[in-house]
């Protein structure tokens, strides 16, 4: 059943990506005066559908992806006719292909415009100094002698960054040195963490994370922090006298105590509290637990469209910058290509957003809505991206490239694309298997 649903929320997911991406190219080509042939909603045969004027708007039988068709678009198609794609000024061409990824960003943009002015989670200490909350032994971090306490004034190139800053550097940048500020107790303290790879996702990791307040989000019955009476929204301020500024910080006491009782010190409506809670051996977890779900202390609030607008962008400009540097990192061979997702984990991540609630599939929507515009502009044949390279590339030139060149280049770019799919799926399979 859990199937079934990720798949009916996958084909919702992809429905309105590829919906938007296609009425970007059709409505460009419409302005321009391209006589669109064929508007498909899938690749293949095709099932159904509909003629309105001279195009045709099907569906076809395989579901994943869609393309409008356009007289004299691909090449040895140039007719004579001058609605045809291949008669239009190479400015106007370029503009058609641009304008698929163009409203996927426009699309990523305006969900998270909206969402925020629903409903603007934000962290406790959100737009505050990045300071290190947390470091795990034996980790980079610790080995480039960062402590607890320490503000990050600067990491690589860039100053005062936000923690959200620091997260993509370390991601993006794993088995290379990073050089790191601190501001230690008012004193200048420059250090260099090499991120370790992580071999599931293939990002960067430091071993280290913010300093944040930390609450229940939920308590699991049965078990002891139940029975002394924490609640949902409590924040938890030390265990067995220790400061609790990071999750982490929180799983490492308890896993020390080995199941002796820790005094939890909390707080709740401005007043605090210390209980003494017994933790238990949880078999399918491997890790000693107290029975509480946590998470970061969020606050939220409500944005103006203005404001939210702002953040929108702000965020997008983020999540693309993050991409990039990720692609960066694979061509270097300073990052594993394993963290990218194919359709079977954006299936699980689909159906696994939904159930959480609209707003965590419209954020999942919107992000999946960037990534594939980023995708689509890659200088690759065959993609939008590629086409706007050729068009580019003749604009400069001011000639037509030759057709023998158009074709081998649109068979190396199918080539290629076959190759990205093969492996995605290999990916996908290979991390759903034990081992």
């Amino acid at each position: 059943m859990v199937v079934l649903q990720n798949i009916w929320w996958l084909l919702v997911l992809i429905g309105v990506m590829i919906l938007i991406h296609e009425l970007g190219h059709y409505w460009a080509a419409r302005f321009f005066d391209v006589r669109v042939e064929a508007f498909s909603f899938g690749f293949g045969p095709r099932l159904f559908g509909f003629r309105k004027g001279e195009t045709d708007f099907r569906f076809s039988l395989i579901l994943f992806g869609g393309y409008v068709k356009m007289a004299g678009e691909q090449p040895g198609e140039e007719t004579s006719d001058p609605r045809s794609f291949s008669a239009k000024p190479r400015w106007q061409r370029l503009i058609i292909a641009f304008a698929g990824p163009a409203m996927n960003i426009i699309l990523a943009v305006g969900l998270m415009t909206g969402l925020f002015m629903y409903e603007f989670p934000k962290l406790a200490n959100f737009n505050a100094p990045s300071t290190i909350g947390y470091i795990q032994k034996d980790s980079p971090a610790e080995k480039a002698g960062l402590q607890v306490g320490d503000r990050i004034v600067q990491i690589d190139d860039q100053r005062d960054p936000l923690w959200e800053d620091v997260m993509i550097k370390e991601a993006s940048n794993a088995k290379r040195p990073l050089l790191v500020s601190v501001d230690r107790n008012g004193a200048r303290v420059d250090a260099t963490v090499t991120p370790n790879q992580d071999e599931k996702t293939g990002l960067g990791v430091s071993g280290w994370d913010e300093q944040n307040e930390v609450q229940i989000g939920g308590i699991l019955a049965g078990m002891d922090a139940e029975k002394v009476g924490l609640k949902r929204g409590d924040v938890l301020l030390t265990l067995n006298g220790q400061p609790i500024r990071s999750i982490f910080k929180l799983h490492e006491v308890i896993r020390a105590s080995e199941g002796k009782p820790v005094a939890v010190e909390y707080l709740r409506d401005g007043q605090r509290s210390t209980v003494s809670v017994r933790p238990a051996y949880n078999d399918t977890e491997k890790r000693w637990m107290i029975g509480v779900q946590l998470e970061r202390r969020v606050i939220v609030t409500k944005l103006t469209f203005p404001e939210a607008l702002t953040e929108s962008v702000r965020r997008n400009v983020k999540g693309a910058s993050l991409i990039y540097q990720f692609l960066r990192g694979i061509v270097e061979r300073r990052m594993s290509p394993k963290s990218l997702e194919g359709p079977i984990r954006i299936a699980q991540l689909s159906g696994e957003a939904a159930r959480e609630g609209a707003a965590a599939f419209i954020s999942l929507m919107a992000m999946v809505s960037l990534n594939l515009a980023i995708f689509n502009l890659l200088p690759i044949p065959i993609l939008d991206g590629g086409m706007i390279l050729m068009l580019a590339i003749e604009i400069f030139m001011r000639r037509d490239l030759s057709m023998q060149v158009k074709e081998s280049v649109l068979k190396v770019g199918m080539v290629f694309l076959m190759v990205v799919v093969v492996f995605v799926l290999y990916n996908d399979i290979s991390k759903m298997l034990p081992g």
